[in-house]
């Protein structure tokens, strides 16, 4: 199947009105008291980052003011325990430029931040990410070149916060049978699904770097 593209900017802008002066304007190059704000009630954010051969988009949770402001030009989180393939963060040490989407529950419009990202063991940082009790190993700092309000339309199109619109539990898509088929095992999803509650276990709260904790 042969698919049309829009391959210049003038063709593409003919399918669209021109941006509203306000929307233009909105961005902010600081980090202010709304965005302060924003980030202390936020426990999602999706961080974009790109590399030579394409781009990656991967979510980071925790309790709401994991990210934290470190001034007004400069944010940081510590990094806890994920798969270990460091997509983003290889990413980041050779094209530092970043994307960040925060998102507060129930609320449909998201805080847009883009920067530049390090990833950085210094202590003044990492003391300021704590993970509970713990001070993380592995932090990221982003130098913020840009902050804006991000409109709510997809999010009321999806209607993501509407419990009601929410599939069942036989509805919804299974991780673990995924994996299985995309792997090639041959097993019983609930052997796998079994094996993914345990490794959520055993490092959920764990700083990067750390071992899993003990049952």
């Amino acid at each position: 199947m042969t698919i049309d593209t829009i391959d210049d900017l003038d063709g593409l802008r003919r399918h669209y009105r021109s941006p509203s002066k306000f929307v233009l304007d909105k961005g902010i190059d600081h980090i202010d008291e709304a965005v302060r704000g924003f980030l202390a009630r936020a426990p999602l954010f999706v961080l974009a980052t790109t590399s030579d051969t394409g781009t990656d988009a991967s979510p980071r949770g925790g309790p709401p003011g994991f990210v934290v402001a470190l001034d007004d030009q400069r944010l940081a989180f510590g990094d806890l325990s994920g798969n270990n393939r460091l997509d983003s963060y290889t990413n980041l040490v050779a094209h530092p430029h970043v994307g960040m989407l925060f998102f507060v529950p129930g609320l449909d419009e998201m805080m847009r931040i883009n920067g530049r990202a390090a990833v950085t063991t210094d202590e003044a940082v990492r003391s300021r990410c704590p993970i509970g009790d713990r001070v993380p190993k592995v932090a990221v700092v982003v130098e913020v070149d840009e902050c804006f309000i991000h409109c709510g339309k997809a999010l009321r199109r999806a209607a993501l916060w509407d419990v009601s619109t929410w599939p069942t539990d036989d509805e919804r898509p299974s991780a673990a049978a995924a994996l299985n088929d995309h792997l090639g095992l041959g097993l019983d999803p609930q052997v796998i699904a079994d094996d993914l509650e345990s490794g959520y276990a055993a490092t959920m709260w764990v700083p990067a770097g750390d071992p899993p904790e003990a049952d």
